[in-house]
């Protein structure tokens, strides 16, 4: 996973801690840490530019606001952190510092986390964690380009995915998965349950390495989760990526915070199968326009909610157990084959098995269009044979895979050089649907992958292999019998 050199390094400092605390709270100490370095160090690059141009203006606080960097105050600058590294006081040291720049930046206020006195949390770890942290080299254009920082961000909150549970990290590969199948360049992009903020970032960098300009998109988000509200904000803090998350954390389904939004683009992972999302407290809710969702599964609920906050050309793009192809218990049937007459499901993607960290069961990629290229036709792909094992229990779909996929479905969205391939992908109209019941999983219409055709003719090929099958039972039977006669000569008859 390691995308820059000094990241194991790093987590290897970071585990540590796990002899220190408990699990679920030794990684807010390592994220805050690293944010806190970020603006630390872009606030000091800025900082040696106006001591260079003018010194008057080195503490100016407008001078750094107007350029998109935080405000830090001298005592919150790493500077001072490192200098104070080894006192027993560190951790209110970096509370402080914390503190003070929530204060002075408004976008941060109530996101950064201000625990490290704590008295459970070690302060010579801290400390020695603070020095590696110091030896990161971040500085000139190069590092900058290369979005280190960022990228030591996004390691960590892949790492701890992996060690944790990952409910709040999607995995890297099927976030750039979604952002190339529905191409973000321009518009409001949308995540209903955005964790960390991982499809922000990815459609950020997508736009980017497509030249485009990232302020032609704008970021709208939602999560419920207190302590992943506070991770996504800072993840895009120090990308520089302007958003709109609400004010606070909350429930999309009991409170939306962004109520008349209507999105270009949605991409989103919600969490599968969930059973406790306050359906039964809803089932009157304007959103329902396809059917009332069952109070004891969300996933047509997520897929009613994103349609609901696309605009009249919008796409969404979903991550959904493989369950909400098939399933027709309380209405979840009803639901699916409204979607499909009403036009709306442009693609469905099977994918592999151990894809994600919290979970190891076969997920699919839900492509919801407002607007479709081929009106009363639906793309299946069938990608379950892909992926590559990178551990025992996660794997990962490779660079040449996502771009697979992705051609696969922007050559048909755009009718150019596309066509059915037997086992993988097949165009399928809304009566060969219906044939199947409204059901979407893609090994229904793709078929089975044909077979390399040797040459060699059937009746040849059939005669050789009863010949050699005839070799075999021959060989099985002299080994029988040799077996026999070594247990008979021991003193045991079978």
């Amino acid at each position: 996973m390691a995308t820059i050199g000094f990241e194991e390094k790093l987590w290897q400092a970071a585990d540590k801690l796990r002899n220190n605390m408990n699990p679920s709270e030794y990684q807010h100490v390592v994220l805050g840490l690293i944010f806190l370095k970020y603006v630390s160090d872009t606030f000091n690059e800025r900082y040696v530019e106006l001591l260079a141009d003018d010194p008057e203006f080195a503490e100016d606080r407008d001078e750094y606001i107007s350029e998109g960097v935080f405000w830090v105050p001298e005592h919150a600058r790493w500077s001072y952190i490192s200098d104070h590294s080894k006192q027993p006081e560190i951790g209110q040291i970096v509370d402080q510092a914390l503190d003070s720049i929530e204060k002075e930046n408004d976008s941060l206020r109530g996101v950064l986390p201000k625990n490290y006195s704590r008295p459970e949390l070690d302060k010579r770890i801290l400390g020695e964690i603070i020095d590696l942290f110091t030896n990161i080299n971040v500085g000139g254009e190069d590092a900058r380009d290369k979005d280190v920082l960022g990228r030591v961000y996004e390691y960590f909150l892949g790492k701890f995915g992996a060690n944790e549970g990952g409910e709040f990290y999607t995995p890297k590969s099927v976030v750039k998965l979604m952002v190339e199948m529905i191409q973000p360049y321009k518009g409001k992009v949308y995540d209903p349950a955005c964790g960390s903020g991982g499809m922000f970032v990815q459609s950020y960098k997508f736009v980017k390495e497509h030249s485009g300009n990232t302020f032609d998109i704008s970021v709208y988000g939602q999560e419920w989760n207190p302590t992943t509200w506070k991770l996504a904000k800072m993840n895009l803090a120090i990308r520089g990526i302007e958003n709109n998350l609400g004010a606070k954390n909350a429930d999309t389904f009991g409170e939306d915070l962004h109520p008349t939004l209507k999105a270009d683009y949605v991409l989103a992972n919600p969490p599968f199968n969930d059973s406790d999302w306050g359906g039964a407290l809803l089932e009157n809710d304007a959103r329902w326009k396809w059917g009332v969702p069952p109070a004891g599964n969300a996933n047509y609920a997520w897929l009613s909610h994103m349609v609901d906050k696309l605009n009249q050309n919008g796409i969404a793009a979903t991550v959904l157990a493989n369950g909400s192809l098939s399933s027709n218990t309380s209405n979840e049937g009803v639901i699916r084959q409204n979607m499909i007459t009403a036009d709306l499901v442009d693609c469905i993607v099977a994918l592999p098995d151990k894809l994600f960290y919290s979970t190891g069961i076969p997920v699919c990629i839900w492509i919801m269009n407002r607007n479709k290229s081929h009106k009363g036709k639906t793309l299946f792909i069938d990608g379950r044979k892909l992926g590559t094992m990178v551990t025992r229990r996660l794997r990962e779909l490779t660079d040449e895979e996502i771009r697979k996929i992705a051609d696969t479905y922007i050559n048909y969205k755009n009718d150019e050089n596309y066509e059915d391939i037997q086992g993988f992908c097949k165009v399928a109209s809304l009566d060969e649907i219906r044939e199947h019941d409204y059901i979407l999983t893609p090994g229904r219409y793709v078929g089975i992958e044909e077979a390399d055709d040797d040459g060699e003719p059937f009746e040849e090929k059939m005669e050789r292999l009863i010949q050699q099958l005839a070799q075999q039972f021959q060989k099985s039977k002299e080994l029988e019998d040799e077996i026999r006669k070594q247990l008979g000569g021991i003193g045991y008859e079978f």
